[in-house]
């Protein structure tokens, strides 16, 4: 993956993500069950006892997630300092395994699905594979590095 085209691929699924999650928030402090027309239980997963920790809505959290890392990327955006990018990246483990837990709760406890918790999964998931990548450095980079392990050998 392009080092150069990371930090715009962050930028456009952050603020999906954070759209996604705002509008969940935003429906739910109104009382709405928002409309599900690809699959069929919306209700029964933002309506859920898994829906809120401690008070406050999985959306909400999950807002505030993707906003983190849309500031990151944006802020990288306008200085190019690498350290608002691996920022960004560090966080998105946090997601990845929050949105595992959910997809699981969906699909072994509650037994419905929810297509905007399934869109902030997805999202989620392409943030923490494009992370892991800007964490990981550039493909010569690891490679370069693991060539001088092995060479320290001989």
């Amino acid at each position: 993956m392009s080092q150069k085209l990371s930090p715009y691929l962050f930028l456009v699924l952050s603020l999906l993500g954070f759209l996604d999650a705002a509008y969940l928030t935003l429906e739910h402090y109104r009382g709405v069950v928002p409309p599900c027309s690809v699959v069929q239980g919306c209700e029964q997963v933002t309506t859920s006892g898994y829906s809120m920790i401690f008070g406050i809505p999985v959306a909400l959290l999950g807002a505030l997630y993707y906003l983190i890392i849309l500031l990151f990327s944006i802020a990288y955006l306008d200085t190019q300092n690498d350290r608002w990018l691996r920022q960004a990246a560090f966080f998105t483990p946090l997601g990845f395994l929050a949105s595992l837990w959910f997809i699981y709760l969906q699909a072994v406890i509650i037994r419905a699905w929810c297509l905007y918790c399934i869109g902030s999964a997805t999202t989620s998931t392409l943030l923490f594979v494009i992370g892991t990548f800007i964490l990981a450095g550039p493909p010569t980079s690891w490679w370069q590095r693991l060539k001088n392990r092995f060479s320290s050998y001989q």
